[in-house]
């Protein structure tokens, strides 16, 4: 493709979360702060969420790469389970052998019997759960259970939630109350500002082994951070598009029309970029309707005054 065209030796912009292309956001560097003194304390329950793309699958396996030997993790990436399957899958994750008509009994016997063992090792068990916002409740439930495991002065297993903010409004369900008022550390990812987008860009440039200044200029990752609104999976994808565009007319540097046709070609841009119109234009446009109807109402001032408050109010 175009890795000899811009002198590279491997795709800076792919999808799967590798680790070596990792950055160090400031929220993502905060997020893995958060993690590391949660688990070391000992706390049962950990959460992390953010909006699709953010990063979170990324920070999962970088936080389970700098662990080290003092923990025991088990990985969960696709949690849509039921009760059974989900126990099934942490004791295959934690290495521990049940029957094939194993019950709730069996498990928490097994499953705690490995525990002590861990623990023995002066290690802690680490359950990670990605795209959590996909458990069902029953399995949330279940999940629960297993934190109940614990000596006298720690939890034999922790767990690290990460999910879309959809997990938020599942836990906040009152039939999971219990779960929620467990979950003592939590955070939330944010979106890239346009500086950091432009940093982010250069890094993944310099990994793959270009260190162009001029590949991607400030003028095209502020057009960048506009059309992806800071989301790294949207300016990954942007961004090799644009490569691919480039190197197809044969050019050296990217143009802010490369990024233009490229997300144009990105459904997930086109949405997004549909979605920041609408919160700023609709909220614009009532203002100026109530202003103007108020006019007729009131005295000048007053009106400015009144429109004022009516757009606040609508607005939360």
């Amino acid at each position: 493709m175009y890795l000899y065209h811009f002198g590279i030796n491997q795709l800076p912009f792919t999808l799967t979360p590798n680790t070596s292309f990792f950055f160090g956001l400031p929220s993502h560097n905060e997020a893995i702060d958060v993690l590391k003194t949660a688990l070391f304390s000992g706390e049962g329950f950990i959460k992390v969420t953010g909006e699709v793309g953010t990063g979170k699958t990324l920070i999962c396996r970088k936080l389970m790469n700098e662990l080290g030997d003092g923990y025991v993790t088990a990985y969960i990436p696709n949690p849509f389970l039921s009760p059974s399957e989900l126990r099934k899958s942490v004791a295959t994750e934690l290495e521990v052998d049940l029957s094939a008509d194993s019950d709730q009994q069996e498990f928490t016997q097994k499953i705690q019997q490995k525990l002590v063992e861990i623990r023995k090792n002066k290690q802690s068990a680490v359950l990670i759960i990605d795209e959590a916002q996909a458990l069902p409740e029953q399995s949330i439930e279940a999940l629960r259970l297993m934190t109940n495991l614990e000596t006298e002065s720690s939890k034999l297993l922790q767990v690290v939630l990460f999910g879309q903010p959809e997990l938020n409004e599942k836990i906040a369900k009152p039939v999971l109350r219990q779960l929620r008022q467990r979950i003592t550390f939590s955070y939330h990812l944010s979106q890239m500002d346009a500086d950091q987008v432009y940093q982010y860009v250069r890094h993944r440039m310099r990994v793959a082994g270009n260190t162009s200044e001029q590949l991607f200029s400030k003028e095209v990752c502020q057009r960048l951070f506009k059309l992806t609104s800071g989301t790294p999976r949207l300016v990954n994808v942007v961004c090799h598009k644009a490569l691919m565009l480039a190197y197809g007319e044969g050019k050296r540097a990217i143009s802010q029309e490369h990024i233009k046709l490229a997300a144009k070609d990105t459904e997930a841009v086109k949405s997004s970029s549909i979605n920041n119109w609408f919160s700023w234009v609709f909220p614009s446009a009532a203002f100026a309707f109530l202003f103007a109807l108020l006019l007729l109402v009131y005295q000048p001032f007053d009106s400015y005054l009144a429109a004022v408050s009516l757009v606040a109010e609508w607005r939360q």
